[in-house]
């Protein structure tokens, strides 16, 4: 059997595991869909964005999401995206999986055996060397939920408009009287719906969007200071002091981690 960058052929393969690698171009959009089977979702290189009723993650390499089976969601590429998935058939999935979606650290020893699964045949031996391999990489994960920022979808269409604006210039440095009369309302009325939707003030929402943004530029290596003016921040500095606040490192921390 060969192998598919399918992801509904994972789905009927004859062995509990499947194991699928396939790229993704820069801005693939990604769809709302789901499957029958649980699903390790996995850059080895590149920056994702993952959608779920719950809101957005941005992930970088070296973390992973864990989906249980039929959870719907949407996975995008915010840089160029070399991603491993596996799905594992409901029946096999190991008893301390979260029955909720989940961002978790991948290991180097679990990084390593992902590769080699997705080397395997499709109908791997079950009782011989592969299956071992198998069983070993399933008890290499870590559930412990990974340190994650995720950004909640917001509803109401006058804090979509400021989220669309700052998408496409996240320097952006409009106060939220400025913003509130491009939306067409008051700046009262955009501080409460920013309470009830996020439970943030609109500035610490700004900050955490752009902490979030700035992920893809990181991984490729862009320097702090080219950022800093991208993002609106006037020294590398304050730029430094935010993503700090927002994420619990440096830029330059994180960076380091990703190498």
């Amino acid at each position: 059997m060969e192998r598919s960058t399918d992801h509904e052929f994972y789905q009927r393969v004859p062995r509990p595991l499947g194991a699928m690698a396939k790229s993704y171009p820069s801005g693939y959009p990604g769809y709302l869909h789901s499957h029958p089977r649980a699903q390790f979702l996995y850059a080895e290189s590149g920056t994702m964005k993952v959608t779920t009723d719950r809101g957005s993650w941005v992930v970088p390499p070296h973390r992973a999401v864990w989906f249980p089976p039929n959870y719907p969601h949407q996975t995008g590429a915010l840089s160029l995206l070399k991603m491993r998935t596996l799905y594992i058939r409901a029946d096999s999935v190991p008893r301390e999986a979260p029955k909720e979606p989940r961002v978790i650290q991948v290991t180097p020893l679990l990084r390593e055996l992902v590769r080699r699964v997705t080397e395997m045949p499709i109908e791997y031996d079950q009782q011989g060397h592969d299956g071992r391999i198998i069983a070993v990489l399933l008890n290499e994960i870590n559930w412990s939920p990974a340190f994650a920022v995720a950004m909640p979808s917001l509803r109401d269409s006058r804090l979509v408009a400021i989220e669309q604006a700052l998408s496409s210039e996240p320097g952006d440095n409009r106060t939220l009287e400025e913003w509130a009369a491009m939306a067409g309302a008051s700046a009262r009325t955009l501080t409460r719906l920013f309470l009830k939707e996020t439970s943030m003030s609109f500035r610490s929402w700004r900050e955490q969007f752009r902490a979030l943004a700035v992920l893809p530029r990181l991984v490729e290596g862009t320097p702090i200071s080219t950022l800093a003016v991208e993002f609106g921040y006037e020294t590398p500095a304050a730029f430094a002091a935010m993503f700090k606040r927002v994420m619990g490192i440096t830029p330059s921390q994180y960076a380091s981690e990703l190498r």
